[in-house]
């Protein structure tokens, strides 16, 4: 058998080799996958690491399906859609993969056809370890590898994602540098790094879609081990959390907070967001409140102004109490934010264009709230925008001594929520037929 080898001296005492394994026929579905390696010509033995590429496995699986492209085998495929630039998909697959197209794949497979990624990688990782442990006495490592792009650099690599017999993580934490210097973050996704290591005998176009490294059997165990989900970084722990299509439709009004305060610098981030909104006539119109000393006093006088009002229209004791109840959040959130469009430079005109023109700047600041608020879900941080202030202006107006060319938005809570909301569905990649009541043509 023709092999490809390729060696490197990592220290004194250890080498490491990495040997393609050739002579793999054309797989289908149903095949023995690991027969048919074991069956090659190859010596192997225990402490050897099989990698193999998810290609082979999912054709062994009957993972192909029939499809003119991509589109909706990415969708019925995805989690969450995180990104969408031009025709590339960034979305999460149901396995928790973070990848291009949820892992979906045209190359190497019949036209007309795609491959899906294995339903479980690390459990067909498994069948093949246990298949070579209980017919030929061999202890392997086996790792599944797909092809990933990265987000901060260029070229594609190798990454694992199924493993049976393997630490995926090696924890260097609490150990002694040759400096001195105790590591404190040193964690090394160990079969990441093989899988990376064998696609320089596994290439795209050599047809080698298997390999085995020789060198690291201290790693080798028996035991099936936890798999592949300690790589995974859940959303909530992701530092990039929210493509930007999923930030959008990821927001939920919060209503219950944390007594945790919401940061300085963060409500300065939401409010440059804010006031980059779009506006009339290239102003720069928006303006933020952060109520605090006088918080009390100012919410106290816009509820006896709602009291008043709602008085004043008919209503009794016990229906103006349930009223105010919905501004109480104004009371208790950790932070609250008041918004305004100043009209300072909105054109003067003496007949019915001057409310077209106010209209304008009014309808314009909506876009200053929405920033605001998806700046603040960005940075992990709940809101809810209250209406409060624009059914009382002038009130908010004299308590806070603003021109009457400021114009209130309403009052936004903001703090860290007490609890998680429920998720909401990502939308479809394509949603032409999706929306068709609220997207009309005439």
């Amino acid at each position: 058998m023709q092999q490809s080898n390729w060696a490197a001296e990592y220290d004194s005492t250890m080498t490491i080799s990495i040997t393609g394994l050739l002579g793999l026929p054309e797989i289908s579905t149903g095949d023995d996958l690991a027969q048919l390696i074991s069956n090659l010509d190859f010596e192997f033995q225990s402490g050897d690491i099989l990698v193999i590429t998810s290609k082979i496995v999912s054709k062994s699986e009957g993972r192909l399906i029939a499809a003119d492209d991509r589109k909706a085998a990415t969708r019925n495929e995805s989690k969450r859609i995180l990104a969408q630039r031009g025709e590339t998909v960034i979305s999460e697959t149901h396995h928790g993969f973070v990848m291009a197209a949820a892992g979906v794949d045209m190359s190497d497979v019949p036209a007309g056809f795609v491959a899906l990624l294995p339903e479980n990688p690390d459990e067909s990782a498994r069948r093949i370890k246990t298949y070579f442990q209980s017919n030929l006495g061999i202890n392997l490592g086996v790792v599944i590898t797909d092809t990933f792009g990265r987000a901060w650099r260029d070229g594609l690599i190798d990454l694992a994602i199924g493993v049976a017999g393997l630490p995926p993580l090696i924890d260097h934490r609490g150990r002694i540098d040759q400096a001195g210097h105790t590591l404190e973050a040193s964690i090394t996704a160990l079969v990441d790094e093989i899988a990376s290591a064998s696609e320089l005998v596994r290439t795209k176009l050599s047809r080698v879609p298997a390999a085995v490294i020789r060198g690291l059997s201290d790693y080798v165990s028996t035991e099936h081990g936890v798999g592949i989900k300690p790589l995974l970084r859940s959303p909530q722990t992701d530092w990039f959390r929210y493509g930007h299509r999923e930030l959008i439709t990821s927001r939920r009004t919060v209503r219950k907070f944390t007594n945790e305060p919401v940061p300085q610098h963060i409500l300065s981030i939401a409010t440059a967001a804010g006031i980059t909104a779009p506006a009339p006539h290239s102003s720069h119109p928006y303006r933020f409140i952060h109520l605090v000393e006088t918080r009390f006093e100012v919410l106290s006088k816009l509820r006896e102004a709602w009291a008043s009002d709602l008085h004043a229209s008919g209503f009794n004791d016990e229906e103006i109490a349930k009223r105010l109840l919905r501004g109480e959040i104004l009371f208790s959130a950790p932070e609250v934010i008041l918004p305004f469009v100043v009209l300072d430079q909105a054109h003067q005109y003496p007949d019915h264009r001057a409310e077209y023109e106010r209209n304008m700047f009014i309808t314009a600041g909506g876009g200053a709230v929405q920033n605001f608020m998806l700046a603040l879900h960005g940075e992990g941080v709940g809101s809810a925008w209250i209406s409060s202030t624009i059914f009382s202006p002038e009130v908010i107006r004299e308590a806070l001594d603003l021109p009457a060319t400021w114009e209130p938005l309403g009052a936004i809570a903001c703090g860290y929520a007490a609890g998680s909301s429920p998720e909401r569905k990502a939308p479809n990649i394509d949603r032409s037929e999706e929306h068709t009541s609220e997207l009309q043509s005439h």
